[in-house]
């Protein structure tokens, strides 16, 4: 029967036989099929067993189906069933883990190294714990290319970031502000992606390209808004820490017409610092040319640093700081500005909940022309949402958000307040 088993499961479906065996029996009958190569089969049969009504079985079916899937380079695919076994089983140390070989096989160091701060903050048994530091090799063993793509529907009571004041006060005389230049509220289009690739040089050297786009796009076409951007450089292994110089291009286009362009040189670093935590850090001078508005061009230079933990296998944080300093031909355009952020996260059962909260400061170095004072102001930003995972089509989960911003300004033109939601899909994982 264990010969003619395969056939009738191809023929006619894994869930049609499943009263006549044991759930035993099938896992018997996958795994042979596995050792056989007969693939399909195996997947057929594994995605039957997710079905079972024992828990046991479906987690048990989850962790060889997302192996297997793994094996085969079905990596978005694995990494859906090792996410969808966590948000059953939280304290899955080993599944999180291969989670984050498959993250990092995808090129998602970011998300691999928080899966892997995550595994270690739960407590790992002592024969896997000698694993991570191997483990860390894997994370740079990347696919040569990848990426990701996030799409939303995002109601907004301001989608141009604009002031609800009717008239601005100047040292002429006060003017009145055109509907164009107030807020407008309005539905739309959120859109954003990355891509990268990678070509190793050497042992601990690489050189990588990375491509980034997000677009905000309404039905009135002149507050549509696009940025996109691209860098190259190398990316140098040494020990614990990851070093990238980068030179980079990027463009800004508002209500259809080119904004501005900045040329930028970057130099990125991380570092793992013990088993839950990690710390990045930022520093570029940029390039700026603003088509508009030649009074504007000038350099930017900004600087950050990230540091991220895990406080358990479920939960973490991400505290960042940041400053920048632009100058330009007006002065009463050159501006310094700094803040900080801080995000949560927990994971719940079939959904991860995030919240963050920051705040910022800048001033410009003079006032501008035709305004009385200058432009001081404070801006501060909730968001809060979810990523809902049991909702999961074909590897996409929906995600939510909800934010709030206020920035207060001495000058009335960029004071304003915003209240948005977005509603979308995302990776399942």
């Amino acid at each position: 029967m264990c010969i003619l088993m395969p056939a009738i499961v191809a023929a006619q479906g894994a869930d049609e036989v499943r009263s006549g065996l044991s759930a035993g029996a099938l896992f018997s009958l996958a795994l042979e099929s596995e050792t056989s190569g007969r693939t399909a089969d195996a997947e057929a049969i594994y995605d039957a067993l997710l079905r079972d009504p024992d828990i046991e079985v479906r987690n048990e079916a989850r962790f060889r189906y997302g192996k297997l899937l793994s094996d085969t380079g079905q990596l978005g695919k694995a990494a859906v069933q090792f996410r969808a076994l966590l948000d059953e089983k939280l304290d899955a140390q080993r599944v999180r883990l291969e989670l984050a070989g498959v993250l990092a096989r995808m090129g998602d160091l970011r998300a691999a190294g928080r899966a892997m701060r995550q595994a270690q903050a739960g407590g790992l048994p002592p024969d896997v714990a000698q694993l991570v530091s191997q483990f860390q090799g894997v994370l740079r063993s990347l696919r040569p290319y990848g990426g990701s793509f996030e799409v939303a529907l995002a109601p907004s009571s301001n989608i141009n970031r604009a002031t609800s004041a009717t008239t601005l006060d100047t040292i002429i005389a006060p003017f009145e502000l055109s509907d164009d230049a107030r807020a407008q509220s309005g539905t739309g289009l959120k859109l954003g992606g990355q891509a990268y690739l990678h070509l190793p040089l050497a042992k601990q050297v690489r050189l990588t390209t990375r491509l980034s786009a997000q677009a905000s796009l309404y039905r009135e076409t002149r507050f549509g808004d696009i940025v996109s951007s691209a860098e190259t450089g190398l990316e140098l292994v040494t020990g614990k820490s990851v070093l990238s110089p980068l030179i980079g291009r990027s463009y800004r286009w508002y209500g259809g017409s080119l904004y501005a362009t900045t040329n930028t040189v970057t130099l990125e670093w991380q570092r793992a610092l013990g088993k839950r935590s990690q710390i990045e850090a930022n520093a570029g001078v940029g390039w700026a040319n603003y088509r508009i508005n030649d009074l504007q061009d000038g350099r930017l230079y900004d600087a950050s640093v990230s540091f991220e933990h895990a406080f358990t296998n479920r939960s973490g944080i991400r505290l960042s700081v940041n400053g920048q300093r632009q100058t330009a031909v007006d002065p009463g355009y050159a501006t310094v500005s700094g803040g900080g952020s801080v995000l949560f996260y927990r994971e719940m059962g079939g959904m991860t909940a995030f919240a963050s909260a920051g705040l910022s400061r800048l001033e410009a170095d003079q006032r501008l022309f035709l305004f009385p004072r200058r432009r001081t102001e404070w801006s501060s930003r909730l968001s809060a949402g979810a990523t809902l995972r049991q909702l999961k089509i074909a590897g996409f989960a929906p995600v939510a958000r909800v934010s709030y911003e206020r920035t207060k300004s001495s000058v009335a033109l960029y004071d304003f307040k915003r209240f948005a939601t977005e509603i979308g899909l995302t990776r399942a994982f």
